[in-house]
């Protein structure tokens, strides 16, 4: 059974950078379509950025364009997601997320794993 596992998330100030990291285990990692996405409170989930299963292609959410970058190793069975010029709506709960042999459009009724999720706060 797959397992991804997100560590980075805090408390910054808005204007500051955050680089969050999510590990895959129980999976080949190199067949999944990696991604993330965010919760804010009363909210629905939402698509930040994506990576298709063979790297490459990325694919990014508007609201975040210019201002993120996701990445992944194979080699760490990791994806990463560094976020630069953070907002205060930036802020809310980021969910790694997995999609086998995915697109980097991914959909949050695509995935097929999620973390469960590390708490992006971003001060004004």
């Amino acid at each position: 059974q797959v397992r991804l596992v997100e560590s980075g998330g805090g408390l910054v100030q808005a204007g500051n950078s955050l680089r969050l990291s999510c590990v895959l285990s129980g999976g080949f990692f190199a067949r999944y379509a990696m991604g993330w996405f965010r919760q804010a409170p009363g909210k629905e989930r939402e698509f930040v950025a994506g990576m298709l299963w063979s790297g490459g292609r990325v694919n990014y959410a508007d609201s975040v364009k210019g201002r993120v970058t996701i990445s992944r190793d194979n080699a760490k069975n990791s994806v990463y997601l560094q976020m630069n010029s953070l907002k205060p709506e930036d802020t809310a709960v980021y969910y790694c997320a997995a999609d086998e042999f995915g697109m980097e459009t991914m959909r949050a009724a695509d995935v097929d794993s999620w973390g469960l999720g590390t708490q992006v706060t971003v001060s004004s």
